[in-house]
């Protein structure tokens, strides 16, 4: 029931990882990447199957060594989700997982070594129809920037990107796209700003080594938050010291906050108070876990008491408004039934699942018609 986002996304050329699109009018793509040691196999698998589940549209696979190579090309076999790899340095490497079915290669063509290695990597990546992405890290820069620049700035982050642009323009390649990471906000919003009116290539956004859950949730959404409400990045990584599948679900909530995405339940909570006629915080809490399998859209609002209730309420698919003796339920609006604090998580449930199941059968048939007319 919100309305429509006032964002007006940068024009970018789109290129393909897999089946997913990023770039141009597609919709801003999650990602993370796995922390399992890759040459552990079914870890590994096991870890992409989960952040499948939790929604992730492409993951990232590190491969430092050949025989992390062999393992990627069976961690490969076994999942559907698209698969970036990350290489550093070995050109053969990149080639060995290029003809094993990878989706796009993370490389910075500068380190890759001369220009044959980066013409014979950017040879394979046409033969295989596999996108690149430089990526460009503070932290990693080259020493002759470092000469030049004293210290990792947007300058430096900047001239070593179209360095690594330029390699490819040589090898008459535009399959690619760019990331300009930080761990500082303020460098990191200055290089993509910049780098977003030089180039049209899609770009991909993080702030590198955010932190832990809490901190590095905060830093990630302020910094990723001011680029996407200008309209900057096509896909998003939002780097957490934590379990891989927080990154992907703290890049959606981020996303539908700015009405960029809709997957799965918004929901609107107050922060609870004396007012409260139930536990808001445990409620919120319990039907989050409850409900974390649904990937259709739905506004959902808790609140505690009649001050703000029912406005919020109103607003939502469905929403909850604490009163006295009962509460009240709304859908789609209007009042729907009351209930007691003592069924109070599970009556919502079901609610929420019934209205899930009704817009997709809605959707279903919409399709039909359409499909028949």
């Amino acid at each position: 029931m919100h309305q429509d986002s006032k964002i007006v996304r940068r024009v970018s050329k789109q290129i393909m990882v897999g089946a997913v699109p990023v770039g141009g009018d597609a919709p801003i793509a999650v990602q993370s990447m796995t922390n399992t040691n890759t040459l552990d196999v079914a870890a590994t698998v096991a870890q992409i199957r989960r952040l499948e589940v939790a929604g992730a549209d492409i993951v990232r696979v590190s491969v430092p060594s050949m025989d992390a190579a062999e393992a990627f090309g069976k961690i490969r076999s076994q999942v559907d989700v698209p698969l970036v790899s990350d290489i550093h340095f070995d050109y053969k490497i990149a080639l060995k997982v290029a003809a094993l079915g990878v989706d796009c290669l993370r490389i910075n063509p500068g380190n890759i070594g001369s220009p044959d290695r980066v013409r014979a990597v950017v040879s394979a990546c046409k033969d295989q129809g596999i996108p690149i992405r430089i990526g460009v890290n503070a932290g990693s820069l080259g020493k002759d920037l470092m000469r030049k620049y004293k210290e990792p700035n947007a300058s430096a982050m900047i001239e070593s990107a179209l360095r690594n642009i330029e390699m490819l323009d040589a090898e008459n390649f535009d399959q690619f796209k760019l990331s300009l990471k930080a761990s500082d906000i303020f460098m990191t919003i200055e290089a993509y700003q910049r780098i977003a009116s030089q180039i049209d290539q899609p770009l991909h956004l993080g702030i590198t080594e955010a932190g832990a859950l809490r901190s590095g949730t905060v830093k990630s959404a302020a910094g990723l938050g001011f680029l996407l409400m200008a309209g900057i990045g096509d896909t998003i990584r939002v780097s957490l010291a934590a379990d891989p599948v927080e990154e992907v679900k703290v890049g959606f909530d981020l996303l539908k906050s700015l009405h960029l995405r809709s997957k799965g339940i918004h929901f609107v909570a107050c922060p609870s108070c004396s007012r409260q006629n139930f536990d808001v915080i445990s409620t919120v809490n319990e039907l989050e876990r409850r409900v974390e399998d649904i990937t259709t859209p739905l506004d959902v609002a808790i609140i505690g008491c009649i001050v703000n209730g029912p406005g919020e309420a109103k607003e939502a698919d469905i929403g909850l408004t604490g009163a006295t003796p009962n509460n009240l339920i709304y859908r789609d609006g209007a009042p729907s039934q009351k209930v007691t604090n003592e069924h109070l998580i599970d009556d919502l449930e079901a609610m929420i699942r019934r209205r899930v199941a009704e817009k997709i059968a809605a959707e279903a048939t919409e399709n039909v018609e359409l499909t028949s007319n």
